[in-house]
């Protein structure tokens, strides 16, 4: 990919930069650099208005088509934004499951209605989404899905369980995967992909308390939900095309961002390295060198992935990344509490807190299993990279 910058882009680069420095240095200076992750449950109402004004401002969306209320950037525009959003250090988005993965899977594959009716609200903010698709049975597995819809009239009835939801507490809506033909064969074909509005009678959520005492997921429980019958996506029993693209625009251009992400934590760390001495100790250096060194060959990952990603042929190198990244996060969050030593286990905690580092260190224990796991990832890269048999199935 070549990330060469036009004057135009460079352009498009100080407006954003611009524009965030001052909302962040004002008005939001109170969100900057929170929210993240292990920090999800911080500060609500003050990031919910942020989205609502990413969105008033024009950017939210900006991948979308013009014709849908977006900016519809280049890919290489798109980088110079979220790389600036890293860089000043912008709040987690509450927005990130709205914008990232409903409304592309909507432009995709939804309806004229549909995109009338969820796009426009996702652009402004006004409407929060989650994401059910992993069950207790049904995680890296997504075809094993139980949670079963069946019609009643012009509505869906909805029983069953979701679990690892995030932001479900918040969510007004959820996008469901299932089970509307138990008999199909194989398993996958029986799939829908349903709207689900979550406030109503029939859904009860259940914060699942993490090892950072936060409870950003949750559990979802359906007893009699509906929804109207025509807010399923793409054909009805036809939700599994539907669902993996939607998995695939979580590997967007936001990756940079991401990454980006890891250099202002990186830079923490060395900091504290510097200022309690540790950094003096030459194995802490080589390990800050490999961290360095491992940031560099994450970011030519990710442009890799970009490519493949405009190829429309991106999920084995996607795969690639995101084994990458999870591993190097988890490391990262190992090297700040041990940059600290002593004091990462025994150091000051206000409020029952935890210290950012410590943190850091604890969530990242999940970057290997969130998103696909290592394993699923290293099976994605076997089989459809390497061309190499599949895993056998373990008999029932």
């Amino acid at each position: 990919m070549d990330l060469r910058f036009s004057a135009e882009d460079e352009g498009f680069r100080e407006e954003a930069r611009a524009w965030l420095g001052e909302q962040l240095d004002g008005e939001f200076a109170a969100v900057r650099g929170r929210g993240g992750p292990g920090d999800e449950h911080s500060l609500f109402d003050e990031r919910l208005a942020w989205e609502r004004a990413l969105g008033a401002a024009g950017w939210t969306g900006i991948s979308w088509p013009e014709e849908y209320g977006g900016r519809g950037l280049s890919l290489t525009q798109q980088v110079i934004f979220y790389e600036e959003y890293a860089r000043a250090e912008g709040p987690g988005r509450i927005g990130i499951v709205n914008e990232g993965l409903l409304g592309p899977t909507i432009i995709a594959f939804g309806s004229d209605e549909q995109k009338r009716r969820f796009l426009p609200p996702i652009l402004k903010g006004e409407e929060i989404w989650c994401q059910g698709y992993s069950e207790p049975n049904a995680g890296s597995d997504l075809a094993n899905v139980q949670t079963r819809a069946e019609l009643d009239g012009d509505e869906w009835v909805i029983d069953g369980q979701k679990v690892w939801t995030s932001l479900a507490h918040w969510a007004d809506w959820c996008f469901v995967l299932c089970r509307t033909d138990r008999e199909a064969v194989p398993k996958h074909r029986g799939i829908s992909y349903l709207l689900v509005p979550m406030r109503q009678p029939g859904i009860e959520i259940r914060p699942i308390e993490q090892i950072t005492g936060t409870s950003e997921f949750n559990e979802v429980f359906f007893d009699g939900a509906r929804t109207a019958r025509e807010n399923v996506v793409g054909e009805v029993n036809g939700g599994w095309k539907v669902a993996m693209g939607t998995l695939a625009f979580e590997r967007g251009a936001s990756t940079l961002g991401q990454q980006l992400g890891f250099e202002n934590e990186f830079r923490r760390i060395v900091e504290s390295g510097r200022a309690n001495g540790r950094l003096d100790d030459p194995a802490m250096r080589q390990r800050v060198a490999d961290a360095f060194i491992g940031l560099r060959v994450m970011r030519m990952n990710a442009l890799r992935s970009m490519s493949s990603f405009e190829k429309a042929d991106m999920t084995p190198l996607t795969s690639v990344h995101k084994l990458y990244w999870a591993t190097f996060h988890r490391g990262l969050g190992e090297l700040a509490v041990d940059m600290l030593g002593p004091a990462a286990l025994a150091g000051e905690v206000a409020d029952g807190e935890l210290t950012p580092e410590q943190r850091m260190f604890l969530y990242t224990r999940a970057d290997t299993i969130y998103g696909g796991s290592n394993q699923i990832q290293r099976n994605v890269i076997g089989e459809r990279a390497l061309g190499l048999p599949p895993e056998p199935k373990v008999p029932q």
